[in-house]
């Protein structure tokens, strides 16, 4: 099986003067797990809504292997997803796979595969409103999986999974990806996938902070410092005047790019007494956090605002 790539060619969308998204550009290859990453109200869904044709986006393309999705001959036997896939309470598990086998024209063998692939075949005959949020995901994953497509876009695949679940998930979307297929995943937390995806897009206020692999991601912020002083308002001042934008936590202010030598002589030369100074000790995550924590991010809602 090989995929697909997908790429958003400098995508923006406006939902009146809201701003969601905002020049998007990069790709996503086939044979990799991209982590598509951003606190809640980043942009992910609106992004992920646009490269599905649910929502037209205001310029810029997205395309799956060179076409837009709704271009596709066979949607589903090219790209499957788990974004906004709804069952039916009263429907079982199986008897949901083969209302859209029936829909969209995919042999109905598929149904016991998928259901075998995600772990849900002994549960398949059970009504979904019994159903744990795990069990719909796997079931939202199956759904995605039937027309055994080479591409697959995932919309927080791992919430709601139990630590078990979560192992799962991961050797399969390795598995996939290993065959040859284009996974885009999003999450709103590093930490749930860093040991599931290859490759990150990094997204805060609708504009990406970061594209590459994984591993890459701590050099791209560069040194960082966290300082503190009794009057935190001036030194915030201090340094965004010099082109840095601080980030205030509770051990005082996270600047990135700036090391503490650097740091004490701007706060000396203001004549700001610190009272902490010294080079941040954290991890990828920080890193991340770091991207994220902007201070112009737009409302949350601006992801739920209807096409």
């Amino acid at each position: 099986m090989t995929g697909s790539p997908i790429l958003f060619d400098r995508v923006s969308k406006n939902f009146g003067e809201v701003a969601a998204v905002v020049d998007l550009d990069f790709a996503v290859q086939p044979g990799r797990v991209t982590g598509f990453l951003g606190p809640n109200g980043a942009g992910k869904t609106t992004s992920l809504r646009i490269l599905l044709g649910l929502v037209a986006a205001s310029a810029g393309t997205a395309t799956i292997g060179g076409d837009a999705y709704l271009r596709l001959r066979h949607p589903m036997r090219s790209v499957g997803s788990t974004l906004e896939v709804s069952f039916h309470p009263g429907l079982t598990g199986r008897g949901h796979l083969r209302v859209v086998t029936a829909a969209t024209g995919i042999d109905r063998s598929r149904v016991d595969a998928v259901l075998e692939q995600v772990g849900m075949s002994e549960h398949a005959d059970r009504r979904i409103g019994g159903y744990s949020m795990g069990m719909r995901q796997r079931l939202g994953l199956a759904t995605a999986l039937l027309g055994d497509p080479g591409v697959l876009v995932l919309d927080e695949p791992i919430n709601g999974l139990d630590p078990e679940g979560i192992r799962w998930i991961r050797g399969l979307l390795r598995t996939l990806a290993d065959e040859g297929r284009t996974i885009l995943l999003s999450s709103h937390l590093l930490t749930e996938v860093q040991q599931t995806v290859d490759d990150v897009v990094v997204i805060a206020s609708g504009r990406q902070r970061y594209v590459g692999p994984l591993a890459a991601l701590g050099a791209s912020t560069g040194p960082a410092t966290v300082v503190d002083a009794a009057d935190r308002r001036a030194l915030a001042a201090v340094l965004t005047l010099e082109g840095h934008e601080p980030v205030i936590g509770p051990d005082g202010l996270t600047v990135t790019g700036l090391d503490p030598d650097a740091v004490g002589r701007l706060a000396l030369a203001a004549g700001i007494p610190l009272r902490a100074l010294g080079a941040r000790s954290g991890g990828l995550e920080d890193d991340f956090l770091a991207l994220v924590s902007e201070p112009d991010a737009p409302d949350a809602p601006a992801e739920e605002v209807a096409p």
